[in-house]
């Protein structure tokens, strides 16, 4: 631990729930647009179609899943794969700007299927796939069938992660709409925003223009505090699935405010961010399986309790979850027209209470004029012993 480091004030686990829940409009309902919400969230996981609506419904006061819908339908928010090699509901800008600057985690990612890219060239696979995509929107089956006729001795998979790694590939829609969603098809973002996205990012170059942010490492550490703040520097390589961002704090470390946390790791965090008391009342909030607020720090007791940890999955199926005093607290499912909610603990009255009108508020902000039953109950299946 450094000098500085060790004079640095404590934040505790508690004030930085409070502090992230804000960053991250759960602390009260915030009057944003979508699309504001959804840059200022640096995106939402997208797996699924729905849960980037579940997750603005948790956060936005008056939101109605129509709205971001319609930013889908006209190319005003896209689903690309961007963090952690995983797909995310970006505005336009954040595709053409953040993907840019993950793609040497896509490198890093190829590298896993190296044996099964043998005699492959890889510019021309992206010359080969770009073409395609973009002559028509193309199936990931398409993809690998139209590849393999080039190099019919490549593994299939591994040639279409090869075209998703090299090409910053969108989901067209009717994929991800409200409703009417649709299989997957991709294109380039290029063409489907009909703008080039920004060269790689250069450390020197800053955001001169709000409206646009630079793909700086600089700038996005700024943005990923105002969202996920105060964090570390390996809070933000979690994040973003990449590495090596320590220079950028450090260019940054004279426009910063630092802490350290319980343990000592040092944090950063933007001078005048919104650091509530510990103690700010947190109401519940319905999540959807992946929300960015679980899987966006390499510490995440702030929001994660230890004695709960892995509780929010089982192999490879991921529960929509629950909050209850800003900490997870338990999982919930839409089953027929029940939602059912487990918590992992006993709920006072009061909370129970809570629970249920927030439970009531997010399905008739979701599914309005649809009549559902609220019950306590199981959701997780046990395994088998």
């Amino acid at each position: 631990m450094t000098k500085t480091t060790a004079s640095a004030p404590v934040l505790g686990t508690r004030a930085l729930n409070r502090a992230t829940l804000d960053r991250q409009l759960l602390l009260r309902r915030s009057g944003m647009s979508a699309k504001a919400a959804v840059g200022h969230l640096l995106g939402l996981q997208a797996q699924n179609v729905k849960p980037p609506y579940h997750a603005l419904a948790a956060r936005l006061d008056g939101f109605a899943p129509e709205e971001l819908s319609a930013l889908m339908a006209d190319r005003e928010v896209v689903r690309i794969v961007t963090m952690r090699s995983t797909i995310h509901t970006h505005t336009a800008e954040d595709c053409l700007t953040l993907r840019p600057l993950v793609q040497p985690a896509r490198d890093r990612e190829l590298t896993h299927f190296r044996k099964g890219l043998e005699g492959v060239d890889l510019d021309r696979l992206a010359a080969l796939a770009r073409d395609l995509v973009e002559s028509r929107p193309r199936t990931m089956k398409e993809l690998r069938e139209a590849l393999l006729v080039e190099w019919p001795d490549a593994d299939p998979q591994a040639l279409a992660v090869a075209a998703r790694c090299k090409l910053p590939l969108v989901q067209v829609t009717p994929r991800g709409l409200w409703g009417r969603s649709g299989q997957v098809a991709l294109t380039t973002a290029e063409h489907w925003l009909g703008r080039p996205a920004d060269p790689a990012p250069s450390a020197e170059r800053r955001p001169t223009d709000p409206a646009r942010p630079v793909p700086t490492p600089d700038a996005t550490v700024l943005r990923y505090l105002a969202a996920f703040g105060p964090a570390s520097v390996k809070d933000m390589q979690t994040w973003a699935g990449l590495t090596r961002l320590r220079e950028a704090f450090e260019r940054l470390r004279p426009e910063l405010r630092v802490f350290r946390d319980e343990h000592g790791v040092e944090l950063f965090d933007l001078p005048d961010a919104p650091r509530p008391a510990e103690d700010t009342p947190a109401p519940p909030r319905f999540l959807p399986e992946f929300d960015n607020l679980l899987l966006s720090h390499a510490d995440r007791t702030r929001v994660v309790p230890k004695e709960h940890w892995g509780r929010s999955w089982q192999g490879n199926q991921a529960y929509c979850t629950l909050l209850v005093d800003g900490f997870l607290a338990g999982v919930w499912k839409l089953n027929g027209d029940t939602l059912v909610v487990e918590p992992f603990g006993r709920l006072t009255r009061a909370r129970r209470q809570e629970v249920e009108d927030e439970g009531r508020r997010m399905l008739a902000t979701l599914y309005p004029g649809t009549s559902y039953d609220i019950r306590f109950g199981t959701v997780v299946q046990q395994r088998a012993t």
